[in-house]
C-alpha cells in the first residue's frame, strides 16, 4: 500500500501492474486503484499519483459522504423538484425536450442527447434549487446548440444572466 499527502490527509492508494497500455486510477468505495503498465517505473506512478491528488482527494470526499439514505433522499426531492422546475424553464424558453429522467450518474449534473432525451443526475437534487434551474436551463439549450458554442452561451445568458454564479458553484463541488 502506497500513499502521498494531499490537504494535510494521507491518501493511501494500491498499485496494479498488468499487461495494459496506459496508466489509471479508479476510485471506488472508498479505495484508490492505480492500475499500471507492467514496465512502469514506481517513480513515473508515483508522480502521476501526485499530479492527480486533487481529483482522487474530491473522489473520495464524494464517495465518503453519500450515504445510502442520501440516494433516497434525492429520489424523493428529484420527483418533488425536478418536473416543476423543468415544467418552468420549458415555459420560459419554449424549448422541450422528447423526454427526461433522472438516473445516479457521476460524470456530469446533466446531459441531453441527440435524440433529444434530457437526463438529470440524482446527485444535483440536494442542491439549490437555482443551481438546478441551471442544470435544466444549460440542457434545454443543448436542444438548440449540442455544443458550449459562443452561441450556446449566449442563448443560456439570454435566460439567466447570472448563470456563471450556478456554473461556479457546481466546479467547486467536482
Amino acid at each position: 500500500m502506497e500513499q502521498i499527502l494531499y490537504n494535510g490527509e494521507v491518501i493511501k492508494y494500491e498499485i496494479t501492474k498488468k499487461r495494459i497500455k496506459n496508466l489509471y486510477i479508479q476510485v471506488k468505495d472508498s479505495k484508490v486503484q492505480v492500475k499500471a503498465p507492467l514496465g512502469m517505473s514506481d517513480k513515473k506512478i508515483e508522480q502521476f499519483v501526485s499530479e492527480k491528488a486533487k481529483w482522487i482527494y474530491t473522489r473520495l470526499k464524494q464517495t465518503s459522504v453519500k450515504p445510502k439514505q442520501d440516494k433516497e433522499y434525492c429520489l424523493k426531492r428529484a420527483k418533488e423538484v425536478y418536473p416543476r422546475l423543468i415544467e418552468k424553464m420549458v415555459a420560459k424558453t419554449n424549448l422541450a425536450p422528447q423526454k427526461w429522467r433522472v438516473r445516479d450518474i457521476k460524470y456530469a449534473w446533466g446531459s441531453c442527447s441527440s435524440n433529444k432525451n434530457i437526463t438529470l443526475s440524482l446527485g444535483l437534487a440536494d442542491k439549490k434549487e437555482e443551481v438546478i434551474e441551471y442544470v435544466i436551463l444549460h440542457e434545454l439549450c443543448h436542444l438548440k446548440y449540442m455544443n458550449h458554442s459562443s452561441d450556446f452561451w449566449k442563448l443560456v445568458e439570454s435566460y439567466m444572466p447570472e448563470y456563471k454564479k450556478y456554473r461556479d458553484e457546481l466546479k467547486k463541488e467536482g
